[in-house]
């Protein structure tokens, strides 16, 4: 059996040794929920990688946004080199639900489009975690969606062995139903091509092509473009939902029966236009779904091709784990408040699209989980967060703790202290009566030594506002917020680490990932204006921000000193004596940070995911096989960013 092997040149310092220990001794304790309070730069990923090892489970880390979490699977691939490491997120570059707004009688077709490279990412990952023990899937909310049944899906695969007597006629036949689709022209993800005794199948994964050679009514040989020749090798279904020729029968009876009812009802309240719509859709699809086994919305019809009662919980990725396995949530404080809120969102809109007969009541069953289904199917959970709210520490409480303070009645291991001993920033708070004289001296005093300002306003127009108003006083300054495309934020961020800016102005600087070891001081503006940017949470969130630069201060402009300021400035003075306690115990002085600037091209998110999937010489081979074939736009895609690994 594959074992969980982590590798690293690091070894835990600090008070991750503690951290590591008690969160370990928790899982094979049989903990159902444990917290890691981590502050920002204290190695969190770390720590949670030695657990992943310790305890050899399968695992599933689920992050606040596609961002973060692509961080983290980068980062837990590193760690595990020789083990499985999966990306599993949201396959949609753009997603227009189905929706009817009764009050203008305007329907609106969901429209979206799929990113076929993240496609293929989550295909590898669920065939992973059924197939290997060895698995840890790094995934952002969209894993608590309806996906399908994982049992139909792992019953659906065929297994293959050279010798076993099976038709080229019924292979053919298998795959179809199997959801891969001929394509004799291009090798796409998900379809098969066939040249006299030979049948090539394209993995929807996009990682692999398998090819079958048939003598008589038999295997003879099997070949894979990864492993070579394979004496035998399982061969996953091309799409998630999938349902036995068997059991498409009874649900398309399942799916009249209830197209029956509802026609019924509909004509009983005169509603005659509903019913006809309803009648002409869902015949429709049932003629897809008996021809193809397939149709577009086919998650529409999960309930019946998963034989779910109504209301029953979906099935979502989290089913396809094992009973005994690992869920990490990561930026915990923000992640659980985005899975508490998604359900009731998509039942508002479909819910108007039942009543106006453009959808069936089954269709209220493709959704996402309810926050308790969600709490109940949770395997054991550890939540990573530099600021965890009351949920967290009280789903961690330990029963058998006895009384005592608080912290020591929980699952809690706190993490102060960051390999390179720099402390939590000072934080002052001053008036707001001059405060863009103040700040302005500030900067400019900063940028003398080299250093990076972040400054955080309320509103995206006093950021742009602000922007202008410092780059007319002769400071290098740029804004940053929800309205700058996604693509043209790596550029703002580098131009700050590389000093063609010195200060940033931003309304949730939090939202980024941001890592900028050159910004020593943060600057709040309106810090007493309490809301959801100025809580005790995002202050801290804030403050450490400030934490990765040995001079790190923030400045808090405020006419009055609120609940969270208190609170926020209360936690970092905790923090900080804590870890000046730790350097003078030990003999350590603060490192500064020293991170490479990499001024990477700008490239598309698919293709950008496509590049960074693939080893150095894979790429090296691709841009070969590229130029032969005269595909110069992938050749100087690939030709570029191979420039950045070097």
């Amino acid at each position: 059996m594959s074992r969980f092997k982590l590798v690293s040149k690091f070894k835990p310092t600090g008070d991750q040794p503690e951290a590591i220990k008690k969160l370990t001794e928790g899982v094979l304790a049989g903990a159902k929920a444990q917290t890691l309070l981590g502050v920002t730069g204290s190695g969190k990923t770390f720590t949670i990688a030695n657990v992943i090892e310790n305890v050899q489970k399968p695992t599933l880390v689920v992050s606040h946004n596609k961002t973060l979490a692509w961080q983290l699977y980068q980062e837990f691939k590193d760690f595990f080199p020789e083990n499985e490491v999966h990306y599993f997120v949201s396959y949609y570059d753009y997603y227009q639900p189905e929706a009817y707004m009764p009050q203008t009688d305007t329907y609106i077709e969901k429209d979206a489009k799929i990113n076929q490279e993240i496609d293929k990412l989550r295909h590898a990952a669920t065939q992973a975690v059924l197939s290997n023990p060895d698995t840890i899937i790094v995934a952002s909310v969209s894993c608590i969606y309806n996906i399908g049944d994982p049992n139909e899906y792992q019953n659906a695969a065929m297994f293959l062995k050279t010798g076993i007597n099976i038709s080229r006629k019924d292979f053919l036949k298998r795959l179809v139903l199997m959801q891969f689709s001929r394509n004799n022209i291009a090798p796409l993800p998900g379809t098969f091509r066939t040249k006299g005794e030979t049948i090539e199948v394209n993995l929807p994964t996009g990682e692999e092509i398998i090819r079958v050679n048939f003598f008589g009514s038999e295997i003879e040989k099997i070949w894979s473009s990864k492993q070579g020749i394979l004496n035998e090798y399982t061969l996953f279904p091309a799409k998630h939902f999938i349902t036995s020729e068997r059991k498409l029968k009874i649900a398309l009876a399942n799916i009249q029966t209830e197209l029956d009812e509802c026609l019924k009802e509909l004509r009983k309240e005169n509603k005659v236009l509903e019913a006809a719509r309803l009648e002409q859709r869902t015949h429709y699809d049932m003629e897809m779904l008996a021809e193809a086994g397939y149709c577009s919305g086919i998650e529409n019809y999960s309930r019946h091709l998963a034989f779910k009662k109504p209301g029953e919980s979906p099935y979502t990725l989290l089913d396809f784990f094992p009973k005994d396995s690992l869920l990490i949530v990561d930026e915990s404080h923000m992640t659980i408040p985005q899975i508490r809120g998604m359900y009731n969102g998509d039942r508002a809109r479909k819910t108007t699209l039942v009543e106006h007969g453009f959808r069936m009541p089954s269709a209220l069953d493709n959704r996402p989980m309810m926050f308790k289904e969600w709490e109940d199917k949770n395997k054991q959970t550890i939540f990573s967060s530099a600021t965890p709210n009351d949920y967290e520490l009280e789903k961690s409480h330990n029963p058998s703790a006895g009384s005592g303070q608080a912290k020591q009645n929980l699952y809690l291991a706190e993490q102060l202290i960051r390999p390179t001993h720099i402390l939590d920033p000072i934080v002052e708070v001053r008036p707001t009566e001059g405060q863009i004289d103040n700040a302005l001296k500030e900067i400019k005093d900063r940028a003398k030594l080299g250093e990076r300002v972040l400054i955080t306003v309320v509103t995206k127009r006093l950021a742009e506002d602000l922007a202008e108003h410092l780059a007319k006083a002769g400071i290098k300054a740029a804004y940053l917020h929800s309205e700058i495309k996604t693509m043209n934020r790596p550029e703002i961020l580098n131009d700050l680490r590389s000093g063609k800016i010195d200060a940033l102005v931003g309304v949730n600087l939090l939202r980024e990932g941001l890592d900028l070891p050159e910004v020593s001081l943060i600057l709040i503006f309106d810090a007493d204006k309490e809301g959801f940017l100025r809580n005790e949470t995002t202050m801290v969130q804030t403050i450490g921000r400030a934490a990765r630069h040995i001079d790190g201060k923030v400045i808090m402009y405020a006419d009055k000193i609120t609940g969270s300021m208190k609170s926020a400035i209360r936690e970092t003075e905790r923090r900080r004596t804590a870890q000046e306690k730790y350097n003078k115990e030990n003999g350590f002085e603060p490192v500064a940070i020293k991170k490479d600037i990499k001024l990477t091209p700008v490239i598309p998110e698919p293709e950008r995911i496509w590049l960074e999937s693939k080893t150095k010489k894979e790429l090296e081979r691709e841009l070969k096989a590229a130029i032969a074939e005269w595909d110069f736009e992938k050749s100087i895609l690939i030709r570029d960013y191979l420039k950045t690994l070097e």
